[in-house]
C-alpha cells in the first residue's frame, strides 16, 4: 500500500497525469496520477488515506516548493492537473460523504476581472488539501459572494485580482460579507495586493501564494 501511495504522491507533485503524459522524460510511459488512483482504489485502500497520504504529500511538496522559489507557476499547474486527473476519480466519494472536507471556501475573481489563472491555483491547491472550494468564477459581484456565503455560513472566502484597478473592488466585497456575517473570514490574494491593502480594506489577511493560506487554514 505504501507504495503506490508513495508513487502516487510522487506522480501529483511532478505533474505526471497519465501513461500518455510526455514529462517528465523518466516516467514516460509509466503509470501516471489517474491509473494510480483507480488502482489505490482497486486495492480497498481507504478513500481518505488515498487523499491523505497520496494526494495531499505530492501537493503539499511542491505548494512548499513554490512558496521557496523552487518551483514556478508552469510546475504548479502541471501537478494541479495531475491532481484534477486523480480527484475525479474520488468525486463520487465527496458526494455520498465517505471523504470528510477540512471545510469550506467560497472563491472567485472580483467584479471587473477576467483573470484565473492564480484562482484556478488556489482551487486546486485547497482541493488538494481537503478543501471543498465553491468556485463562484471571474467578474464575481458583491452579491454573489454574499449569496454564497448565506448558503455556506460556515465557510471561509477568498478573493483574487490581477489589476490595480479591480483590486478595489475587494473592499466593497469584504464591507458586504462582514455587514451581515461578522464572523466570516476573507482572504484575498494576487500580484498586485499586500498585508498592508488588507488591513486598509478590513480583511482578514492576505497571502501570495496558494500553499501559504492552506498553512493558515491548518
Amino acid at each position: 500500500m505504501e507504495d503506490i501511495l508513495k508513487k502516487l504522491s510522487d506522480a501529483i507533485e511532478v505533474g505526471k497525469i497519465d501513461k500518455d503524459t510526455p514529462y517528465p522524460p523518466e516516467l514516460v510511459g509509466q503509470e501516471g496520477a489517474s491509473e494510480l488512483t483507480v488502482r489505490a482504489l482497486d486495492q480497498n485502500i481507504d478513500i481518505q488515506t488515498i487523499l491523505n497520504d497520496g494526494l495531499i504529500p505530492g501537493m503539499k511538496r511542491i505548494g512548499e516548493k513554490f512558496s521557496r522559489g523552487e518551483a514556478f507557476i508552469p510546475n504548479m499547474l502541471i501537478a494541479a492537473r495531475a491532481m484534477n486527473a486523480a480527484m475525479q476519480h474520488l468525486k463520487p466519494f465527496f458526494n455520498d460523504q465517505t471523504i470528510k472536507t477540512k471545510g469550506t471556501l467560497v472563491l472567485g475573481t472580483v467584479a471587473g476581472d477576467l483573470h484565473d489563472i492564480g484562482k484556478n491555483l488556489v482551487k486546486m491547491v485547497m482541493t488538494g488539501a481537503g478543501w471543498e472550494v465553491i468556485d463562484l468564477g471571474t467578474d464575481v459581484s458583491s452579491d454573489k459572494f454574499v449569496l454564497a456565503v448565506k448558503e455556506n455560513p460556515q465557510c471561509v472566502v477568498g478573493l483574487s485580482a490581477l489589476l490595480t484597478t479591480t483590486m478595489l473592488n475587494m473592499q466593497d466585497v469584504v464591507k458586504a460579507v462582514k455587514k451581515g456575517n461578522p464572523q466570516t473570514k476573507v482572504f484575498i490574494g494576487g500580484a498586485p495586493v499586500s498585508n498592508e491593502f488588507s488591513n486598509k480594506i478590513g480583511a482578514d489577511g492576505f497571502f501570495s501564494d496558494p500553499y501559504a493560506l492552506v498553512t493558515h487554514l491548518e
